[in-house]
């Protein structure tokens, strides 16, 4: 039998959960359901993330979407409080803080100036400026830093949560089963297909299913430029503690470090295969951070590992950014997926967006358009440069 329903999400993760929030929150009266194979949400990408939140973009159109979603993560406890019971998410605008060297110092005040266009209050400071933030940090290789005391860090997993239960107190209809494929007839979607072979018919079909968006394309012929990445994360712990509680910290290696409660998580994009891979190793710390960390704040020389975890990122091969909006070969389907370790950060102003595009046919509050699909065959990359 052949159900029906109005819009088909395929991913029920942060992504989903908020296109389906903000197209409910914004008017629209048929059903929504979606699709999400992980029931725990043991492999999602948001929960096993850094939960880092900034406006210290390269790109003109990922500073607009950080500068909306920071303001909507600001009062998001109280805007998705369900039955008076707040959604809190534990944001702490402790800050965001790249550390420069003489080689990478003039690409930091070019970043700045164009942040400060869009009016994110962002500074560049000197070496010395830097210790009045972290008193630890051993600055003598350093040249200084780019700093906004407005970014920070939150507990994703909340985050999702949060979307999730408000998206069903609106009517959103969550089904967890895993789908196949995308179902069409010509240029048209028609529907989905599950993979325990029930079929659901909808005129509209959104794929946020992250790092296996690409997989669910192929099976349509409509291959997209992103691949799944593992990302590991460490939780460790430290005999000496620091003065002050950290902003989320990149070192020049790319090397990142916060703090999470009472201990310390750390970071790193190491080079690996495409594929879906959720083993995290202890040797990673040894050999890709620990180094750097006793390097950078002498504190962490000692360091005691709490545990560790690996999540994935969806990374687009060609420009890093998120691949947003309709397809043009398939009238009907829309993509929200590739957003290369920011999705959860992106979430409001992509829901937003999405919503706005479906309901009135073009985007309004922020334009999403450099985004598109067509950006590949047209060679209108976005190139992000700041990637952690």
């Amino acid at each position: 039998m052949v159900k029906k329903t109005d819009i088909i999400i395929v991913g029920g993760g942060v992504i989903g959960s908020s296109i389906a929030f903000n197209l409910l929150n914004d008017g629209f009266e048929g059903e929504i359901t979606l699709f999400e194979k992980d029931k725990m949400y043991e492999f999602a990408s948001t929960p096993r993330s850094a939960g880092g939140i900034r406006q210290l973009f390269t790109t003109a159109i990922n500073i607009q979407i950080s500068r909306y979603s920071l303001k909507k993560y600001v009062t998001f406890a109280e805007d998705m409080a369900v039955d008076s019971e707040k959604a809190e998410i534990d944001f702490k605008q402790n800050g965001y803080l790249f550390l420069s060297t003489n080689e990478n110092r003039n690409p930091l005040i070019k970043q700045q100036q164009l942040q400060a266009r869009y009016g994110v209050p962002s500074e560049l400071l000197s070496s010395e400026e830097l210790k009045t933030i972290i008193p630890e940090l051993h600055i003598d290789d350093l040249q200084g830093g780019l700093y906004c005391k407005e970014d920070g860090y939150l507990d994703p997993y909340s985050v999702m949560q949060g979307y999730i239960r408000k998206t069903r107190q609106l009517g959103g209809v969550y089904e967890y089963v895993e789908v196949e494929t995308i179902i069409k007839e010509r240029n048209r979607v028609v529907g989905v297909q599950l993979k325990n072979n029930e079929i659901y018919h909808a005129p509209i079909v959104i794929n946020c299913a992250g790092p296996w968006a690409p997989a669910l394309n192929e099976t349509i012929g409509l291959p997209i430029p992103v691949v799944p990445l593992k990302r590991q994360i460490i939780q460790f712990d430290i005999s000496e503690p620091l003065t002050n509680e950290l902003p989320l910290t990149i070192d020049p290696t790319g090397v990142y470090f916060r703090h999470e409660g009472k201990f310390l998580i750390a970071g790193y994009s190491e080079k690996v295969k495409p594929g879906i891979d959720f083993k995290w190793s202890r040797d990673f710390f040894y050999e890709h951070l620990w180094a750097v960390l006793s390097h950078r704040v002498p504190n962490f020389e000692n360091a005691k590992i709490i545990r560790g975890w690996a999540g994935m990122y969806s990374h687009n091969t060609l420009d890093q950014n998120a691949i947003i909006g309709g397809h043009p070969e398939l009238q009907g389907y829309y993509l929200a997926c590739g957003f290369s370790g920011h999705g959860m950060q992106q979430a409001p102003a992509v829901g937003k967006g999405l919503s706005e595009l479906i309901l009135t046919g073009a985007y309004e509050t922020l334009d999403l358009t450099p985004l598109c699909f067509e950006r590949f065959a047209n060679n209108k990359l976005i190139v992000e440069e700041a990637i952690v």
